[in-house]
């Protein structure tokens, strides 16, 4: 402690001579962001698993640590049992609950939602969702950050900054909406320009960022969910409406020379199938989503609640029916058609399926793997494994990762010096 009963600080000198302070006030200031994001993605639950990630000494760890504390995004319990396997226990680490968050957004045809979410991929507040979506992305963008100002002032939380889930590819390093073809917004509308002055307006502070919304939802999951430890990891997901993909490789998200890569969505899986929004026919993207699935289980969507949980609560609950049976088959075998061409392009060495592609592997994992491992070449080789998305509403952790990311970084220049 220092005089003052404060934790000490990376390189107090009270701690040994002027240079050892000044060695490790070097390492650990540049530890500090690799020591977060540890902490952050759970990775490093103990001082003794950090110093041992970091390569560094147990001092040079502690001060680390400390300084993060002091920062205020992590906590450091030093109460016995803590933890380690030997010798005297290691102190555990935790993201500290009433630090800062990011402000999430995320928009879908069937309406858009504002959270608030903390390091951890920890969810901390959610606004409503609204069930309609203008036509101006200004309006709809005011009104998600609007949504997202009215949580902050409630909790009085500190915000880092602001990101954006969309369902669409986003041009990069324009930030333009290029295909938001289940949106009625124009193409190229330059969602993050209008976000970011939607987020000025409203007096949030920090940077503000927008993504493809499977591209966001791959992030999260490879931090905190089903994909984490993998390193050639594969996103495909329905939600609302179409069907987007993702990769994760070398544990970086991968999004191509200018952020449009893995439109998986037009694949063809049928040559004589439905018509495409892009002109093509048989697309994933028109194959394999809620409608879809509710018009081949001769079901005519209503207005009361969106498609994605029209088809959730179809296959929960009408599974039975031959007709919903029929209609999940046969999905499956698309989507199984659709995976099974990537694998064979990407080889990857994990395949997670979020919204509605989930309900289906879990209502018959077998067929779908099957079908995989039947119409690729290295999944008879030696099975990928398929595995359902874990986090809720993970499009909006991933929206929030956009913003977290500069301060994993740099905490020290995002957040200032610890007080």
């Amino acid at each position: 402690m220092n005089g003052n009963g404060a934790p000490p600080r990376v390189g107090d000198a009270s701690s040994g001579s002027a240079a050892s302070a000044r060695t490790r006030l070097e390492r650990g200031r540049g530890a500090l962001g690799p020591a977060l994001e540890l902490v952050h993605t759970g990775r490093a639950p103990t001082r003794a698993v950090l110093t041992a990630e970091l390569g560094v000494t147990r001092a040079t760890a502690g001060a680390v640590a400390a300084e993060l504390e002091a920062l205020g995004l992590i906590r450091v319990d030093s109460r016995p049992g803590a933890g380690g396997a030997q010798g005297r226990p290691s102190h555990r680490l935790a993201i500290d609950e009433n630090g800062p968050v990011a402000l999430a957004a995320q928009v879908h045809p069937d309406g858009f939602r504002a959270a608030l979410v903390g390091l951890g991929g920890r969810i901390v507040a959610t606004a409503p969702g609204k069930l309609t979506v203008s036509e101006d992305p200004a309006q709809v963008l005011g009104a998600v950050v609007g949504a997202g100002a009215g949580l902050l002032a409630e909790t009085g939380r500190r915000c880092v900054g602001a990101g954006l889930a969309v369902p669409s590819a986003v041009a990069e390093p324009d930030g333009t909406a290029l295909n938001p073809l289940h949106l009625a917004w124009p193409a190229g509308s330059p969602v993050r320009a209008i976000f970011e002055q939607c987020v000025k307006d409203a007096g949030i502070d920090g940077p503000a960022l927008a993504g493809n919304d499977v591209n966001l939802a791959a992030l999260a999951e490879h931090r905190h969910g089903a994909g984490r430890g993998a390193q050639h990891l594969l996103c495909v997901a329905t939600g609302h409406r179409g069907v987007g993909g993702a990769l994760v490789l070398d544990g970086r998200l991968h999004s191509g020379s200018s952020g449009l890569a893995l439109e998986v969505g037009h694949l063809t899986v049928n040559p004589e199938g439905r018509a495409c929004h892009c002109g093509g026919r048989g697309c994933l993207d028109v194959e394999a989503d809620p409608l879809a699935f509710l018009t081949a289980a001769g079901r005519t969507p209503g207005p009361e609640v969106s498609l994605l949980q029209q088809a959730r609560d179809l296959l929960r609950d009408g599974y039975g029916e031959p007709a919903v049976r029929t209609a999940a088959e046969e999905l499956i075998d698309r989507l199984g058609l659709g995976l099974a061409g990537l694998v064979n392009i990407l080889n990857p060495d994990r395949i997670i399926l979020g919204g509605l592609h989930r309900e289906l592997l879990y209502a018959d994992p077998e067929r779908l793997r099957a079908v995989v491992a039947d119409r690729s070449l290295w999944g008879r080789s030696g099975g990928v494994p398929i595995l359902p998305c874990t986090l809720d509403h993970n499009s909006l952790v991933g929206a929030a990762e956009l913003a977290w990311q500069p301060v994993l970084d740099d905490p020290l220049g995002t957040l200032g010096t610890a007080a």
